[in-house]
């Protein structure tokens, strides 16, 4: 079974699609770009931002380092909290830590932007680890902070059998695969069937609510 459950924030936690569009937005027009349309926008919720900012609008690493500073300006004063809980998650947090299941958050938002949204929407109680990007990037990849995690949960190579991370988006799925744990993909985030299916999700659900029926169903 399942024992320990690690879980994204944006897109699985999070309908944060809203602060962190408007957020890059302001960011991409303050460095004199144009701003793209919705499309582009919303491939920039999940993934770290310095990749994107380089991937999308072909920024030199350190022009994507100013642009994170841009973005920082628009979203502690605001865009962080244009934000919603996902209907159903709050109760699948609440099934598995009544099954005794241990829960983290493995996220590629700055750790402290995490805690802040997590004790905003009074689901940090849930959590027994909450691990998160460094400010400075210099800590940033799905897989290295899922390994973090892991280490906070005090989880060895012998017990990855009982580990499962939840995600909307291939990065979630291919961090899983790094550490050599299991995986389930959710469809009502940022990613879809197609992207999770190929990136190799060992489950895949449609809606939040389902998350901890189908991981409580789990056989060893």
């Amino acid at each position: 079974m399942y024992q320990y459950i690690l879980f994204d924030l944006d897109g699985t936690i999070t309908e944060s699609g809203p602060g962190i569009m408007n957020s890059v937005a302001y960011a991409v027009k303050k460095m004199g770009y144009e701003v793209p349309d919705t499309s582009v926008l919303r491939r920039f919720i999940g993934p770290p931002l310095l990749e994107s900012f380089q991937k999308y609008f072909g920024m030199s690493k350190e022009r994507a380092e100013e642009a994170i500073c841009c973005y920082r300006e628009y979203y502690t004063n605001g865009g962080i909290f244009e934000n919603e809980v996902y209907g159903g998650i709050t109760e699948s947090f609440q099934m598995l830590k009544e099954n005794g299941r241990k829960l983290a958050m493995a996220t590629s938002k700055p750790e402290k932007f995490a805690r802040q949204i997590a004790e905003h929407f009074e689901f940090d109680g849930y959590f027994d680890v909450i691990c998160g990007a460094s400010m400075d990037e210099s800590l940033v990849a799905k897989a290295d902070i899922m390994r973090n995690a892991l280490t906070k949960l005090d989880v060895t190579e012998e017990m990855k059998p009982q580990v499962l991370m939840v995600g909307d988006r291939e990065h979630d799925i291919l961090g899983a695969k790094k550490n050599q744990v299991a995986s389930m993909g959710v469809l009502y985030g940022y990613g879809d069937r197609a992207e999770l299916e190929a990136a190799g999700a060992d489950y895949i659900v449609a809606k939040a609510g389902q998350i901890a029926e189908v991981i409580l169903n789990c056989q060893e």
